[in-house]
């Protein structure tokens, strides 16, 4: 193996979470695990479901920047707010809540337990 394909294989360095970011994860997943149970759901969906949005992660067989695009493309707060919103003006769905609550429970728990956007690297 040359020394270009070595560097090419080298995973890209990890950034660490601040402290900030860690905090307003655990907000995000307590006000989303509020948010499921006031919505009529059982908490243990918040753990049943918890590790489908890993599967993102599948990318990284592919190579490095395909699972960080995986990654960072599911473990954002946009898609679950945009689903809320929909909820919010559509009315009825209460599927919607459900998933977009467990979404949100499980990025806020990543990012407050360190897990955060990978780089492109």
């Amino acid at each position: 193996m040359t020394a270009t394909a070595a560097a090419v294989r080298t995973p890209p360095p990890a950034t660490p979470v601040p402290m900030l970011a860690r905090v307003e994860g655990a907000a995000v997943a307590v006000a989303a695990a509020v948010l499921v149970v006031r919505a009529g759901y059982p908490w243990w969906w918040l753990l049943a479901v918890f590790l489908v949005f890993d599967l993102s992660m599948l990318g990284y067989a592919v190579g490095h920047r395909a699972g960080a695009i995986g990654y960072n493309l599911v473990h954002n707060l946009a898609v679950p707010l945009a689903l809320l919103g929909a909820h919010l003006l559509l009315g009825g769905g209460g599927l919607l809540v459900a998933v977009a609550g467990c979404w949100l429970f499980h990025v806020g728990t990543d990012r407050a337990l360190g897990f955060g956007p990978r780089p492109l690297g």
